[in-house]
């Protein structure tokens, strides 16, 4: 199993319902997008350049995902390439207006998140895994890609080993005692 398909299936092993994951499709790209808004007031400037550390961020992210797998990072990059300005244009604003619709968007993405899991009736991956924070972008990229007849046989192989995953988590939860360690 590639790293890709493992990171994928551990995730999807927390959204295999589609109301789930079609809240994701709202929710996650609200809360990244709040994110780059937050962080994109916070700059310094070097040899003249403005470097803010949402710029930094999305860089790193862009890294991570490409040490994942390329054909995902280029199409992050595309869209970050496309988001950051527009967040920076937030970030630019009065305090008041830069900080309240930031926050704003970050509260309504994780109420859609919230609202998906309570279909899915299972708490978020990243309660159990942070690295569930920087996959979660990259898993609604990955369904969104699967939605256009892409890269099926990595959804295929990423869905069945989400439900081995998610039946091992449902037992672990019905017998808690039979998995103490």
């Amino acid at each position: 199993m590639t790293r890709l398909e493992r990171l994928l299936s551990q995730y999807a092993a927390y959204h295999l319902d589609r109301k789930n994951v079609a809240t994701h499709f709202i929710g996650v790209p609200l809360i990244v997008f709040s994110v780059m808004c937050l962080t994109a007031r916070l700059s310094f400037f070097i040899s003249g350049y403005e470097l803010t550390l949402a710029f930094i961020l999305l860089t790193l992210s862009i890294l991570y995902y490409l040490s994942i797998d390329v054909f995902f990072a280029l199409i992050m990059a595309f869209i970050f390439m496309f988001a950051y300005p527009y967040a920076y244009n937030v970030a630019q604003g009065e305090t008041f207006s830069w900080l309240s619709s930031s926050i704003f968007i970050f509260v309504v993405g994780w109420v859609f998140q919230f609202v998906g899991h309570y279909y899915e009736k299972k708490k978020p991956a990243f309660m159990d895994d942070l690295v569930g924070l920087a996959i979660g972008p990259l898993f609604v990229l990955a369904e969104l890609v699967f939605l256009f007849g892409f890269r099926k046989e990595l959804e295929a192989k990423m869905l069945l080993e989400a439900r081995k995953q998610r039946l091992r988590m449902e037992q672990n939860a019905e017998y808690p005692e039979m998995h103490a360690e």
